[in-house]
């Protein structure tokens, strides 16, 4: 099965053509070039692809697309304000090494109990937001310079050290 990763979200639409501004938390400059398709999820692990026509850069966060039979304002409109995914592979090759995002994936291990898998990385002003599935619920856990220990890139784990009774609101 296919890993999909949350990338942003189309903010706006752009024009008369069916273009939309893409805002991104991929960490770089970027205009997805080589990319062929981006995800838009139609339901729960129902990913529909689409197809780029051209791509132009507005600035470090976001990018103007068109996508192929997307060709009207009206048509774009109704694609915002959805939530952009794309695969693993293209996902690893147009995110910034050191941005938050790329912990998408990692296990969070809070003093060698492993929380499980990071499934959303929310970026704030003075910290950052990973989204795990705690006891069958969502739970956010806050990473900062005080929380974070390290990260593991060879075996995709971030190790922190939780406030106590943190994890006790979830369970």
């Amino acid at each position: 099965m296919s890993q999909y990763f949350k990338i942003g979200k189309f903010a706006a639409s752009f024009g008369l053509k069916g273009e939309l501004v893409l805002q991104h938390s991929l960490g770089k400059k970027t205009t997805l070039k080589g990319l062929e398709t981006i995800f838009i999820e139609q339901g729960k692990d129902n990913f529909m692809p689409y197809f780029l026509e051209h791509t132009n850069l507005k600035n470090d966060a976001e990018i103007y697309i068109k996508l192929e039979g997307v060709d009207t304002k009206e048509v774009a409109r109704k694609l915002t304000p959805k939530e952009a995914w794309l695969l693993e592979e293209d996902f690893n090759k147009f995110a910034a090494k050191a941005s938050p995002i790329t912990m998408l994936g990692y296990h969070l291990v809070n003093e060698d109990e492993d929380l499980g898998e990071i499934v959303e990385v929310i970026e704030q002003p003075h910290q950052i937001l990973c989204a795990i599935i705690l006891g069958g619920k969502e739970a956010l856990i806050p990473i900062h310079e005080e929380s974070l220990d390290k990260i593991d890139q060879q075996q995709r784990k971030v190790f922190v050290t939780l406030p106590d009774g943190l994890l006790e609101i979830y369970r």
